[in-house]
C-alpha cells in the first residue's frame, strides 16, 4: 500500500447529527411509534444523523395525501408555466444551499466532498431543463380524418408516482426523477435509501419554501420493507420510479404486478470500455481510471470492464496501474481526496469476496486486491485493484461487483470486442476509443446499451436521456423522455355536427 496515494484523516470537525423526519400532506412528522434510524458516516465511524423510522403507516399516509393532491388537481390542473416558476425557485434554492447538503451528502455516502459539491449543483441544471418541459407537454390533432371528424392526442400526467431511491447518488438520481414528474404534473411519494436519507429531507424543506402545495411531493423514511413494498404495491400508486440493483428491481416488478401500474427502473451494469491500437492512448487510460474508480466504482455507470486489443494489452494496462497509483484515497472531508469510503463495511466483504474468486479462478491480479488503511479514520476502503487475464465466462467479467476493480479481458477484432460487449446480461452503457470513425460507430450501432460513449467517458447533458436494455431496466430518465416517462397517453374521437350514421333502423 505505501506506492498508492493516500490521504489521512483532515481532523475536519463534524456538525451535529441531522435529525430527519416524514414529509407527509405538508407537515414534518416523526414515527407514529417513534421508531428511528442512526447512521453513521462509513469514513469516520461518528454518527451524522437521526431519522424517523417509518413503516406502513406513513407510507399509507403519504399515498392518500399523494392521492388526494393529485384528483383535486392542485397541481395537474395548473398551467404549465406556473409548475416551471416553481421548478426555476427549486432550481435556486439548490444553488443557494448546496454546500450544505454536499456537506451530509459526504457524512452518510462516503463520497469525497468535492464530488458531492459538484453532484448538487449541476442537479439544479435537471430542474431547470425539466421547468423548460413543463411548458411544452403537447399532443398531436388530426385533421385529415374526414369533413365530419376530428381527433386528437393528449398527453396526460400518470398521477400518483412512487419514487425510489439508492444510496449511491441520493440527490442526483432524485433529481433525474422527481423534478420531471413534477413537470408533467404528477404527484409523488419519495423513499429515499434509510443509509443516504438527509439530503432528501432538505430537498423536501426546498420544495415547501419554493411554494409547491401540501401533500403534492411527500416523503416517507424507512427500508425496502415494509415502505419500498407499500409504494410499490399500492392500488392507489398509478407508477413506480426506482434506482437500484437489478435483483430489487425485479422485486419491485413483481409488486406492481397485482395492479399493473407502471414501472421505470434503472438498474446495474457491467459497462465495457474497448480500446483500440488506433486510440488516444493516454486520455483512453486517463477515463478508464476514472471510470473504474469515481464513486469508489459504487455506480451504475462504473466503467468496471476494459476491452484492450491485444495488440496493445500489456502496454495499456500498465498505464491504467500507473495512473491508479496516483489516485488520492482517503477522507472523504479533504477537498484534495478523489475517492472516499465504499458505503458500509458488509459491501466491502462483498467486493473483496469477488476478486478473491476471480484470482482462485485463474485471473492475475495486477495492483490492489483489499481492504485500504486510510491513517486516522476506521473505514471502509479498498484498494485501487487491476485484474487481468480475466475470461468472458468469470464472474468478474460479468457479475456487478460495484467497487473500485478493473477487470481487463484482450481482444483482436472489432467483431470480438463488440462480442464481449454484448456478453453480459446487462446493457446499461458502454465507450469505444479509436480515432476511425467507421470503428467508433459500427461499435455504437453493434453494441446493446442504452449510452455509447465514443473517445469519453460519463459525459451527460440534461437533453440526453438515459436507460438501459435488458437487465440494466426499462423506461429513460432526464431529456424529453425522461418525462414522457410520466405521461398517459389519450385519444380524443371528435365527431363534428349530427354526422352519426344511423345503425338501427327504425322506419317500418
Amino acid at each position: 500500500m505505501r506506492d498508492l496515494s493516500i490521504l489521512p484523516a483532515a481532523g475536519a470537525p463534524l456538525p451535529e447529527p441531522f435529525e430527519g423526519r416524514h414529509l407527509i400532506d405538508g407537515s414534518w412528522r416523526p414515527s407514529a411509534d417513534g421508531r428511528t434510524l442512526d447512521r453513521l458516516s462509513p469514513a469516520h465511524g461518528a454518527l451524522v444523523s437521526r431519522s424517523a423510522l417509518g413503516g406502513e403507516a406513513e407510507a399509507e399516509a403519504a399515498i392518500r395525501a399523494a392521492r388526494a393532491a393529485f384528483d383535486d388537481g392542485r397541481w395537474s390542473a395548473r398551467p404549465g408555466r406556473e409548475r416551471a416558476a416553481i421548478l426555476l425557485r427549486v432550481a435556486d434554492l439548490i444553488e443557494r444551499d448546496h454546500e450544505r447538503m454536499a456537506l451530509w451528502e459526504t457524512l452518510e455516502s462516503g463520497k469525497p466532498i468535492t464530488q458531492a459539491r459538484g453532484e448538487v449543483k449541476r442537479a439544479a441544471d435537471l430542474w431547470r431543463f425539466a421547468a423548460g418541459l413543463a411548458r411544452g407537454i403537447v399532443g398531436e390533432t388530426h385533421n385529415a380524418l374526414g369533413p365530419d371528424m376530428l381527433g386528437a392526442v393528449l398527453k396526460e400526467p400518470v398521477g400518483v408516482v412512487s419514487i425510489i431511491t439508492p444510496w449511491n447518488f441520493p440527490f442526483w438520481i432524485l433529481s433525474q426523477k422527481l423534478p420531471f414528474a413534477l413537470a408533467a404534473g404528477c404527484t409523488c411519494v419519495v423513499k429515499p435509501s434509510e443509509m443516504t436519507p438527509t439530503t432528501t429531507v432538505m430537498l423536501g424543506a426546498l420544495l415547501l419554501e419554493a411554494g409547491l402545495p401540501e401533500g403534492v411531493v411527500n416523503i416517507v423514511l424507512g427500508e425496502g420493507r415494509p415502505v419500498g413494498e407499500v409504494l410499490a404495491a399500492h392500488p392507489a400508486v398509478d407508477m413506480v420510479s426506482f434506482t437500484g440493483s437489478t435483483a430489487v428491481g425485479k422485486g419491485i416488478v413483481r409488486a406492481a404486478a397485482g395492479t399493473l401500474k407502471k414501472v421505470a427502473l434503472e438498474l446495474g451494469g457491467k459497462n465495457p470500455q474497448a480500446v483500440f491500437p488506433d486510440a488516444d492512448l493516454e486520455a483512453a487510460a486517463d477515463a478508464v481510471t476514472f471510470g473504474v474508480y469515481f464513486n469508489v466504482g459504487q455506480c451504475c455507470n462504473s466503467g468496471s470492464r476494459v476491452l484492450v486489443h491485444r495488440a496493445i494489452a500489456e502496454e495499456f494496462t500498465a498505464r491504467v496501474v500507473d495512473l491508479s497509483r496516483h489516485v488520492r484515497f482517503g477522507d472523504p472531508l479533504d477537498p484534495r481526496t478523489q475517492v472516499g469510503a465504499l458505503v458500509s463495511e458488509a459491501h466491502g466483504r462483498k467486493i473483496h469476496g469477488h476478486v478473491q474468486a476471480a484470482l482462485a479462478d485463474g485471473a492475475t491480479l495486477r495492483l490492489g486486491g483489499g481492504p485500504l488503511e486510510v491513517p486516522g479514520l476506521p473505514g471502509p476502503f479498498y484498494q485501487p485493484t487491476v485484474v487481468e487475464g480475466v475470461r468472458p465466462d468469470m464472474a468478474l467479467a460479468r457479475e456487478e461487483v460495484f467497487g473500485p476493480v478493473l477487470s481487463v479481458l484482450a481482444f483482436d477484432t472489432l467483431e470480438e470486442a463488440i462480442a464481449l460487449a454484448n456478453d453480459a446480461s446487462y446493457g446499461l452503457s458502454a465507450g469505444v476509443w479509436s480515432e476511425n470513425v467507421h470503428t467508433c460507430l459500427a461499435f455504437a450501432r453493434g453494441v446493446r446499451a442504452g449510452t455509447i460513449w465514443t473517445n469519453t467517458w460519463m459525459d451527460g447533458f440534461p437533453e440526453m436521456t438515459f436507460g438501459g436494455y435488458r437487465e440494466s431496466g426499462q423506461g429513460r430518465e432526464i431529456g424529453r423522455q425522461g418525462l414522457e416517462e410520466f405521461l398517459e397517453t389519450k385519444t380524443v374521437a371528435m365527431r363534428l355536427g349530427r354526422t352519426w350514421p344511423r345503425w338501427v333502423e327504425t322506419a317500418p
